[in-house]
C-alpha cells in the first residue's frame, strides 16, 4: 500500500509539472488531473493507510483522557 501511494503521488506530481512545462492546449487538463488525483485519490488512501489500526477514542477529548493528561503532568 505504501508503494502504491508513493507511485500515485509521483504520478500526480508529474502531471502537474508536465502541465506547467508543456505549453499545449491540454496543459490545463494535465494540471487538473494531477490535482484531482492528488486530493481525491492520494490523500484519502494516505489517510486510510495511516489511521487503519488506530482507535479514534484515543484522540478525542473525554473526561478520562483529560484525567490521564492531568495525572501525567503531575508526575513531571
Amino acid at each position: 500500500m505504501k508503494y502504491i501511494i508513493w507511485i500515485l503521488f509521483l504520478a500526480s506530481l508529474g502531471l502537474i509539472v508536465l502541465g506547467y512545462l508543456l505549453e499545449s492546449e491540454n496543459s490545463q487538463k494535465w494540471i487538473g488531473f494531477g490535482v484531482v488525483g492528488l486530493f481525491f485519490v492520494v490523500f484519502p488512501l494516505f489517510s486510510y493507510y495511516r489511521w487503519k489500526n488506530k482507535d479514534l477514542k484515543d484522540y478525542m477529548i473525554t473526561k478520562e483522557n483529560l484525567d490521564k493528561m492531568r495525572n501525567h503532568k503531575k508526575k513531571y
